[in-house]
This record gives structure tokens, sequence and C-alpha cells, in this order.
């Protein structure tokens, strides 16, 4: 009867090239500490060995996992993605893996994947926007797992943040709305219950309305889930109204563009009959017809900046420091000047 053969160890490796276990060891999880010659006679060994390191072994030796765990909101379109990329890529250079899980705008769904993530061993995590209940900040804090938050800035809340100024930025929006002379505002927000990002895109219309002497209150708003079947409902609500507005904010560029298609099968015009804008400057609004003029939020840096802060905090223990990204308005062909 033949034997059962047995995994590659560790010091299979170091026989097999020549070195200690230690430089092994060092050649995996530290290469830059160990010269190149070394290092190719190392991984030409593990790679004729077939060996692959012991992650049982690595995680109680550093008594951490080496995975962080991030909830979006939704995977069902682009909103996420570049800057999700950007943070994944960021970890990885410094030996992490990224574990991913959505909560569908659910705030009890966002809670149970918390938990879990936390139950197996997740050394951090980075969640979107500052709305949840005040009782999570506290579960984390008691189990020690760092929290960052992104795709918001507020320096106030418990948690870090590395995002920016969604009021702020849909307010400079709204303002150059109503500077090309636009005074019948409309809104298509995505829901804003649970949803910091939507609320404050909201108020920074109000804003802009009021500063500019416009009655915020008179500002009609539709706020609907992020889909772009729901932006063309919502587009088709306001434009059958007795006043039907002259420019239609949009929380996002998916429902934009679900208004610029609505657009397109009513027979109008944009941006001659009326202005459609987005938020976000995902590749949809590049490619859309009419081009949206949208705000352009800085995702890969600020995935890339998250991703450092949150390792930094898990491997110092230091609380977090959260840093404002600065937007951008895009000018493209959706804004009409009426003056």
């Amino acid at each position: 009867m033949s034997k059962l053969r047995s995994a590659p160890t560790l010091d299979d490796v170091a026989k097999r090239a020549g070195v200690s276990t230690a430089t092994v060891s060092r050649c995996l999880n530290d290469p830059q500490r160990v010269v190149q010659a070394t290092r190719d006679r190392v991984m030409e060994a593990v790679d004729a060995l077939g060996y692959t390191p012991n992650f049982a072994a690595r995680v109680m030796a550093a008594k951490r996992s080496f995975t962080i765990g991030a909830i979006i909101p939704t995977m069902e379109n682009a909103i996420f993605a570049r800057g999700l990329q950007a943070f994944q890529e960021e970890i990885h250079q410094r030996g992490y893996t990224l574990l991913v899980s959505s909560s569908a705008y659910k705030p009890e769904v966002e809670e149970e994947q918390i938990r879990t993530l936390v139950a197996r061993g997740a050394d951090g995590l980075l969640l979107i926007g500052h709305d949840r209940d005040p009782g999570i900040c506290d579960y984390l804090a008691r189990q020690k797992v760092p929290a960052l938050v992104a795709w918001s800035y507020e320096a106030e809340e418990r948690m870090p943040s590395i995002g920016f100024d969604n009021r702020q930025a849909m307010m400079a929006l709204a303002d150059q709305v109503i500077a090309f002379g636009h005074t019948r505002l409309a809104m298509i927000s995505g829901l804003s219950e649970g949803n910091d990002r939507a609320r404050l895109r909201i108020q920074g219309v109000r804003d802009a309305m009021a500063q500019n002497s416009l009655r915020p209150e008179n500002l009609p708003v539709i706020e609907t889930p992020y889909e772009i079947e729901n932006g063309a409902d919502a587009f088709r609500n306001l434009m059958t109204q007795d006043a039907p507005p002259t420019a239609i904010l949009c929380g996002n560029d998916v429902l934009a563009v679900g208004a610029v298609r609505q657009a397109a099968q009513m027979g109008l015009r944009v941006p001659e009959d009326i202005s459609i804008t987005g938020f976000d400057d995902i590749e949809l609004a590049k490619i859309v017809q009419p081009s949206l003029t949208t705000i352009h939020v800085p995702h890969r840096d600020m995935g890339r900046a998250a991703a450092v802060e949150l390792v930094k905090m898990i491997e110092t223990s230091s609380p977090g420091k959260s840093t404002r990204l600065d937007t951008g308005i895009v000018m493209r062909d959706s804004l009409a000047r009426l003056i």
C-alpha cells in the first residue's frame, strides 16, 4: 500500500533552496528584506514543490487574520466599483485580503454583516457613510476592530472618514445650474433614509436655492432606488407636472442616465428642452448621449487613501484620521445656459 504524500513544508522549501526557514519566511512575507538572488532561489523552490504557506499558522503567529471586510450598499451598478478596486489593490500590496459584502441599503443587513465579519476575524472594516445605529460603533469598539468610513466626510463623527462633503459638492453644482439661468429646479434622489450621502445631496440643492433667493421648500424631490429604470420613471413624473422644471439634478449618474433615456422616449431634447445633471462621474456619464454634466468624485484616490489609513489603524492601533477629498464640477453637454 502506497504512502500518502504529505504537503510540502517550510523546511522542504528551505532545504531545496539551501537557506534557513527564517529566510524563506522573509521571502514570502517581507520580500524587500531579501536580496534578489536569494528570493529567486526560494521562489523557484516554492514553485517546484507546490508549497502553500500555512495561513492558520501565520494568523496565530501575528494574532491577525490579514483580512479586511468591506460592506457596500450595492453591487448592482458601478457607483462603488472604482474606489473599491483601488482599495483592494492597496491593501493587497500590504499583505491583506479583501472580503466584500453588500447590504442592499438595509441597515439591519449591514449590522448582520458587520457582526459576521468580526466573528470571522476581520482585522478591520470599510463602511460606506455614517448613518447607522450608534450601538454598532460601541460594538466595534468593544471588539477592538477598527472601522473606517468612505464616500462621506464628517469630521465630528465617531468613526474616521476618508471621503468628500456631499452637501457642499451638490450645492456647488446646483449653484452652477442656477447661474445658467435655471430657476425651476427638481431633484431625483436616492432613498435618503439611512443614507447620509443622499440626504446631504438633497440639502445641498436646497442650500444653493436659498442663497440664490429661490424657495428651497418648493424643490420637487422624488426619492427612488439607484437604478436606471427608476430614474426614468421619476423623470416622467416630474415632466408631467403642471409647471415642469427646466433642470433636474440627479443624486447620481445612474439615475441621470435613466432620466436622459426617458427624455428621448418622450421626444424631449437634452439640454435644449430640459437640462439633466448627475453625480459621481462614472463611465456612464461620459458615454451617454448627451454626456452628463456631473460631480467628479475621486474614487480611486479615495480607495487608496482609505486603504492606507485603515491598515495603519490595524497595525498601530491608532484611532484613525479623517481626510476630506476635493470634488469638482465636470461640465459636459447635458446642461444648457438659459441666460
